[in-house]
């Protein structure tokens, strides 16, 4: 059966076409630079906060360097053995050495301000996206509900009709014409490119990213600002540096012999 024929007047391109487009891309734009205004410069850490992760730090330099070590082995295992002491009696924790009678769990990321702040800027984005959307499809559906705004320029299976033409319930109606409500879905999903090219790739104006996202996922995740349990990296990190020092090698060992060699003082091997 022949596909119904229908002729655009060219208002609806003018008035209805081109101001949904430029209101979705000045929305998002702006929503772009709102989530920059919203979002609140890391809080500084304390210093006891600062000497625990530093003391982490310094033990895994140490590990890494045991291979090529600059120090000799007197002083590297003075220096294994001070910060594994010090790792088994939690002089480094923030809070403290823990107290015998204190049952071990991990630390609940509600009672840690940097979690929680991470989670109302989450939360505070999520916000930003979903409002501005909401405004704009309700806008879309009082003003514009039923209109058929522009034609597709290449075929398209019958599969694509309830996604071109939502609002719209017409079967004889040929799949590449597309509803005002589909065209601000197709809006949507793909102004994140041009969104990319003006904003930058690390934009805030991208929905496929927030659409995923979760406010509470960075609860679940090991990001900085999460508490962390250093006593059970501590203790961790104790055995590392028991195995580290089996294999430690000071380059400065017989340096004064291949020195020699090297100018020919000696007789090479």
């Amino acid at each position: 059966m022949d596909r119904l024929s229908l002729y655009l007047d060219p208002q609806i391109r003018d008035w209805v076409l081109f101001p949904i487009t430029l209101v979705m891309i000045l929305v998002g734009i702006l929503r772009h630079y709102v989530v920059i205004l919203l979002q609140s410069p890391p809080k500084k850490l304390s210093r006891a906060a600062t000497r625990e992760q530093r003391a982490l730090t310094r033990s895994q330099i140490l590990r890494a360097t045991s291979s090529n070590s600059p120090i000799p082995l007197a002083f590297y295992k003075s220096i294994s053995q001070h910060l594994s002491e010090a790792y088994k009696t939690g002089t480094y924790l923030k809070d403290g050495p823990p107290k015998a009678d204190a049952p071990s769990s991990a630390p609940n990321p509600l009672s840690d301000p940097a979690a929680m702040d991470g989670m109302m800027a989450g939360m505070k984005t999520q916000m930003v996206m979903m409002v501005p959307q909401m405004v704009i499809m309700g806008w879309i559906n009082f003003f514009f509900q039923g209109f058929v705004l522009i034609k597709l320029p290449f075929p398209l299976t019958l599969g694509f009709k309830s996604m071109l033409q939502r609002g719209i319930d017409t079967p004889d109606m040929d799949v590449r014409w597309v509803s005002s409500l589909s065209w601000y879905f197709l809006n949507f999903f793909g102004l994140n490119g041009l969104y990319r090219l003006i904003l930058g790739g690390d934009n805030g104006a991208d929905s496929s990213r927030d659409m995923t996202a979760s406010p509470f996922a960075a609860m679940g995740n090991a990001q900085p600002g999460q508490p962390q349990d250093f006593n059970k990296l501590f203790k961790a990190e104790r055995d590392n540096l028991e195995f580290a020092e089996g294999l430690h090698n000071w380059v400065g060992e017989n340096m004064d012999i291949k020195i020699l060699r090297k100018y020919g003082k000696l007789a090479a091997l």
